[in-house]
């Protein structure tokens, strides 16, 4: 026999007392199986939660429709195509997720069915032959009881022969019977003692055969299924690091991935993006002119005219006195003479040029950009980023207009094959679709035209580099020439493509203050709302983010100048400097309105119901 299986033989004998212990045991290892697995599982079950969640992760962070402009800048396709690799990643781990539950979860659940039948055939057996051995123990135990009974009742026979034998005043019959009764007695002993010796021996050689054979046998069955179990654990925490390692190569491409385009960002490149994005096609402001007060002054009289001087000027004093009354109640056709306080400038600014028709242009202008209707040639852009915007839309009008054509083309071609072959179709058939089609392309190409139309205008006006102009100031030119003689609110106006009205100059203040932009006050509303002047200061109370056009942002507790009342529609329209305006909501901010500008608005309201 191999030496091998001798000494695992001797070992296995050493444990022929403890099958109660090896059940236990056995029993310990099926449940760590078990253990194990369920372990397993729920680390599969994390890998899929984990791998949803980096999914919804990065579903929320996709760009939108309306960010799909993000995409020209390189550290937004970064992200991105981070998102984009993300999603391979949490890929990965549905994957170890997957293969744990097929190469282990699904293995071992098996193999633990097979070993619990194992284990209990094995143990059925070994219970078998204890239970034998023990039946055989309690037979001999049996026999070994009645050998002995029989003896006792042998020994007792004998004593009562020897008793009665001795007994003279007995009769030789009884003596008789109880010689044969002792002989009876010592035949049963010696069958019992032949059959205890029987016994004993067949005892003897089944509990050698069941602690030297049969249990060894079982218990090296138990032995090996036990190592086959041990060896099967460790086959499976090998697979479960081999599941891990095979993927690691994948996630650390789609991590090279993300440094990939993380290296491949260029700052300066999106800082050009920018300013190409937002360069407005303005020019900037020219030099501010020296406003010359003096020329207003007369000079100062000689003493020898100085009595005449005295005696004109009181006549002149009490001529005009007489003749000129005060100028609030002055005719709607004359203009105050302008003094130096800004408060006056402030009312011949909004006597003298058309208040109603600007406040309603502000207005109608506040509300369409607050409401977020945009005019449909994109006016409300500058020059440059609408001249971009025409230019897409045209070109977007052109794919349509090819998509169309390519349409017609294949249904033309349809409809020739019909004419060669009858039985393919009717030629008929086709017509009304490529009726259809050709009012399609019609209407694109009216569209394709009217914005072209507008592109020309765009880039006819565009600004062209010069010398840069001079700023004009309102004050000096108001000052030094002569004031219009007529102020009628219902004067010339043109409609703009964004709704707004657009002023034809009428007075020679507004032909000086706007030199360049008399045949064109389409583009130069903005230039109208930003000499408006403040009537008033307000104070946030609370923050407020301008998201929308038109709007904008405060801080709770900024100081701001108000340059229009809420109209009604519970928006204030504020300026925090000369570049920055907007409107806010009246709910917001709280507003301080100048005495003056309030008296000021009272009779603008008086002349504007006389001139209804």
């Amino acid at each position: 026999m191999d030496p091998i299986k001798v000494e695992t033989l001797l070992k296995v004998q050493q444990l022929r007392d403890q099958f109660d212990n090896l059940e236990k045991h056995t029993q310990w290892g099926i449940d760590f199986v078990e253990k194990y697995t369920k372990f397993v599982k729920e680390r599969s079950e994390i890998e899929l939660n984990y791998a949803r969640q980096i999914r919804n992760l990065s579903k929320k962070y996709q760009p939108k429709k309306k960010e799909e402009d993000d995409n020209k800048y390189t550290w937004c396709r970064a992200f991105h195509s981070t998102l984009n690799e993300m999603n391979d990643y949490a890929g990965q781990h549905e994957v170890i997720a997957e293969n744990m539950m097929s190469q282990i979860i699904a293995e071992l659940t098996r193999y633990t069915q097979e070993i619990k039948t194992e284990r209990k055939a094995h143990f059925h057996d070994g219970r078998k032959a204890q239970q034998q051995v023990e039946a055989s123990w309690k037979q001999l135990e049996a026999c070994k009881r009645k050998f002995e009974r029989d003896c006792k009742e042998a020994d007792r026979a004998q004593q009562y022969f020897e008793k009665m034998d001795a007994d003279i005043n007995v009769t030789k019959a009884d003596v008789e019977k109880a010689r044969q009764q002792a002989q009876m007695r010592h035949q049963m002993a010696s069958d019992s003692k032949n059959e205890y010796s029987s016994y004993l021996q067949k005892f003897n050689q089944e509990q050698n055969e069941h602690y030297y054979t049969i249990i060894p046998n079982i218990f090296q069955k138990i032995q090996a299924m036990e190592e086959k179990r041990i060896e099967r654990m460790g086959e499976s925490l090998k697979t479960y690091a081999e599941v891990d390692r095979q993927i690691l190569p994948i996630i650390g491409k789609c991590l090279d991935g993300i440094t990939q385009v993380a290296e491949s960002i260029e700052p300066k490149n999106d800082s050009s993006q920018v300013i190409e994005s937002y360069k407005s096609g303005f020019e900037p402001p020219g030099d501010v002119e020296f406003e010359d007060y003096g020329q207003a002054m007369k000079r100062t009289v000689s003493e020898t005219s100085l009595t005449n001087s005295r005696t004109d000027s009181k006549g002149d004093r009490s001529s005009k006195s007489k003749c000129k009354p005060l100028w609030p109640f002055i005719k709607k056709n004359k203009t105050p003479k302008q003094s130096k306080e800004p408060l006056s400038y402030r009312f011949n600014d909004l006597m003298t040029s058309k208040p109603k028709m600007h406040c309603l242009r502000s207005l109608r202008r506040g509300l369409s950009l607050k409401l977020g209707a945009n005019p449909e040639d994109f006016s409300h852009l500058p020059p440059e980023q609408r001249r971009k915007k025409l230019q897409a839309k045209i070109d977007d009008i052109n794919k349509d207009i090819q998509k169309e054509m390519d349409q017609r083309d294949a249904l033309t071609k349809m409809k020739e094959v019909y004419i060669k072959n009858p039985q393919m179709g009717d030629p008929n058939s086709v017509d009304p679709r490529l009726a259809e089609i050709a009012q399609n392309i019609e209407k694109l190409q009216a569209e394709a035209q009217k914005f072209e139309g507008w592109l020309a205008e765009v880039e006819g006006r565009m600004p062209v580099k010069s010398d840069p102009p001079k700023r004009t100031s309102v004050l000096y030119e108001t000052q030094n020439n002569t004031p219009p003689t007529n102020n009628n609110c219902a004067q010339d106006r043109e409609s703009s493509p964004d709704g707004s009205y657009t002023e034809e100059p009428s007075s020679e203040v507004q032909s000086k203050v706007q030199p360049e932009t008399a045949e064109s006050g389409d583009e130069f509303d903005d230039a109208d709302e930003e000499i408006q002047p403040t009537i008033g200061t307000c104070k946030a109370l609370y923050p407020f983010d301008g998201v929308n056009e038109g709007t904008i942002s405060v801080t709770e507790g900024e100081l701001l100048y108000v340059i229009e009342e809420d109209k009604g529609d519970g928006w204030t329209r504020v300026r925090r400097n000369e570049e920055e305006e907007g409107y806010v909501p009246t709910s917001y901010v709280e507003v301080f309105l100048d005495s003056n500008a309030k008296d000021v608005f009272s009779w603008r309201r008086v002349f504007l119901s006389e001139d209804s």
